[in-house]
């Protein structure tokens, strides 16, 4: 070995405190926004990886993977706090849990099918929009008054679930802004995003780490397209964090929550519109 065990240890240790500080960046964005974390974890491990040099033919499906994998452990943690406040819409869950499972395996297939540049551009193009949606002010605007039942109910969560599995994200992204343009109140909807990122992170974490099985390029420490060593350092972190920013979501009002929200995806899709450009 080129390096002693404590030089190697030295080497990781930025990597380690970066994991951990993206960690507790998602996990109060879970508990703020119903947003699962992975809208933080995505791009900032997609950067990590590079760093350590995995390819970046891959960088984006192990980044989307193990997003997912620590998003069922956030989900639980963010959802309880939210359940505690009443802020968890069990009619919508119903409603939406089948269609959100459903699409979430179907965005395994897809991811597991095309580039990176192409999951950046899904990741960025997806987050503009509801940028523009949270940011304008639409407080108060809906399609409809309640969320629609029957086959054309089904559709929005089926969409919820398809992207969210493509982007490595809890389905709060989507699932917040769609809910309130359906008459729900924005606390409500991020309570029950919360509880979506456990159905969809389940199902596509075992996608993921059956269609990355064996593939070469994977970083050490990897099942599939998972890497278990970013799961054991973030999870950990967001689960820490998840119940303050729940806490921190009941003291703001609506149109500061809707604003907090937009921002911070305005920033996150320029950056992965500009890797997509790069790669593309």
């Amino acid at each position: 070995m080129d390096h002693s065990l404590g030089e190697q240890l030295i080497e990781a240790l930025p990597l380690l405190l970066m994991m951990i500080s993206t960690g507790l960046a998602g996990g109060i964005l879970a508990g703020l926004l119903g947003v699962g974390g992975g809208i933080v974890i995505v791009p900032v491990m997609e950067v990590a990886l590079g760093l350590v040099g995995v390819d970046p033919a891959i960088r984006m499906h192990v980044a989307v993977a193990t997003s997912l994998s620590t998003i069922m452990v956030t989900s639980v943690s963010s959802a309880k706090a939210h359940h505690r406040k009443g802020a968890i819409d069990l009619d919508v869950t119903r409603l939406w849990a089948a269609p959100i499972l459903i699409g979430s395996a179907a965005g395994v297939v897809v991811a597991s099918q095309v580039s990176s540049g192409v999951l950046s551009l899904v990741f960025g193009g997806i987050a503009a929009l509801v940028t523009l949606k949270m940011i304008l002010p639409l407080d108060g605007k809906h399609i409809t008054s309640a969320v629609p039942r029957g086959i054309v109910g089904m559709v929005p969560p089926a969409f919820v679930g398809l992207f969210s599995s493509m982007m490595g994200i809890g389905g709060g992204t989507l699932s917040v802004p769609a809910m309130t343009l359906m008459g729900q109140p924005i606390h409500r909807a991020v309570g029950t995003a919360s509880l979506f990122g456990l159905l969809i992170s389940v199902p596509a974490t075992i996608g993921f780490i059956l269609t990355g099985w064996g593939d070469p390029r994977l970083p050490a420490g990897s099942l599939g397209f998972v890497n278990a060593i970013g799961f054991l350092v973030i999870t950990p972190a967001t689960w820490v964090a998840a119940p303050w920013g729940a806490k921190l979501a009941h003291a703001m009002t609506p149109r500061h929550l809707s604003i907090a929200f937009g921002c911070f995806l305005a920033i996150v899709a320029a950056r992965m519109l500009y890797r997509a450009a790069l790669t593309l």
